[in-house]
């Protein structure tokens, strides 16, 4: 595959709103040993990004400074010691930022195939969900089957895919949303009960069917002791995100006398081996389902590469339900 010495790219020109978000063209990035560098067709937005452009997530050293932490698209190119990927395969990647871009690197081990009968698109979609929800849910909060688990934020892409995934393997799900579309679109999903927080007090609903043995939570600030009140007797919160702050007044002796565990996790900040781990598990457990067409990501909306700032501010009115995606070719 001949190899442009360009490429066109959205860089961030300073801290701030969408609006700072800006097409410009950037050297075509070579593969380093263990890396495969990708012509990207679809790239997927998530909050992490948004936060980078604002200024209050830095990229881990050695990272792209171009937000995007997952893409899809076709190897164009393998570096040293490479051997699971040749050029031409279509593939979906986990990666350390630089998806806003036509081309990007990423190490070979980060990277899954394409589901069976599933686009480029739709996989642009599920790096940074499954490899977070799959991570947290079922390897560091443990869901088993039967265990009731409530996830805040139903309606967005780690919600959707959350509500799918621990529906499929068994658990009892409940979800919180803003509005009675965005429940509904959660029940259809497979949960259980959607509780709209507008109306609704979650803890209320939890505490009514004996507690949450598991909650997934992204919201953080007073949801922080609700979470607690909403577990039931030796339930677990992981903790993912903060979109309401990360500093709260939390009565701790709850925590013992119930004998609960509060864990978390940040995924970009992992090393190379660990988010390896979690891609082989994926491979093993979850993409058997993706091929069968028995989950699949949720899609919103999409916007071509110059348009990046529409993406993003699309993502922050809170409006979507599901995954946004650039067009980048």
């Amino acid at each position: 595959m001949t190899l442009p010495e360009t490429m066109r790219a959205v860089e961030i020109r300073e801290p701030g709103g969408p609006e700072v978000l800006a097409l410009s063209n950037r050297p075509v990035p070579q593969p380093a040993q263990g890396e495969i560098l990708i012509r990207v067709a679809w790239a997927g937005v998530n909050r992490p990004d948004a936060l980078q452009r604002a200024g209050s997530y830095k990229a881990p050293p050695g990272a792209s400074d171009l937000p995007g932490l997952e893409a899809a698209g076709e190897v164009a190119a393998v570096g040293a010691g490479v051997s699971n990927w040749s050029v031409g395969d279509a593939v979906c990647a986990l990666l350390p930022g630089g998806g806003y871009a036509e081309y990007v690197t990423t190490p070979a081990a980060h990277a899954l195939s394409i589901p069976t009968d599933m686009g480029l698109r739709e996989a642009a979609c599920l790096p940074e969900t499954f490899f977070t929800v799959w991570s947290n849910v079922f390897e560091r909060g443990g869901l088993a089957a039967g265990e009731r688990f409530l996830v805040h934020g139903g309606s967005s892409g780690i919600g959707t895919t959350a509500i799918q995934l621990a529906n499929l393997f068994g658990a009892r799900v409940f979800a919180t949303a803003g509005s009675p579309e965005k429940c509904s679109a959660c029940t259809k999903l497979g949960a259980e009960r959607a509780i709209n927080y507008r109306e609704e007090d979650f803890v209320e609903v939890l505490r009514g069917e004996g507690g949450a043995d598991l909650i997934l939570d992204m919201v953080g600030g007073d949801y922080l002791p609700r979470n607690v009140r909403a577990l039931a007797d030796d339930g677990r919160l992981v903790q993912i995100a903060f979109l309401k702050g990360p500093k709260v007044e939390l009565n701790f002796a709850q925590v013992m006398l119930r004998r609960l565990t509060i864990t978390g996790s940040t995924l970009r900040p992992q090393s190379d081996l660990a988010k390896a781990r979690i891609a082989s598990s994926l491979r093993e457990k979850v993409w058997p389902l993706l091929d069968a067409g028995s989950i699949a990501p949720v899609m919103d909306s999409e916007f071509p590469l110059d348009k990046a700032d529409q993406a993003h501010a699309r993502m922050e009115s809170s409006g979507h339900v599901g995954k946004i995606v650039l067009r980048v070719v």
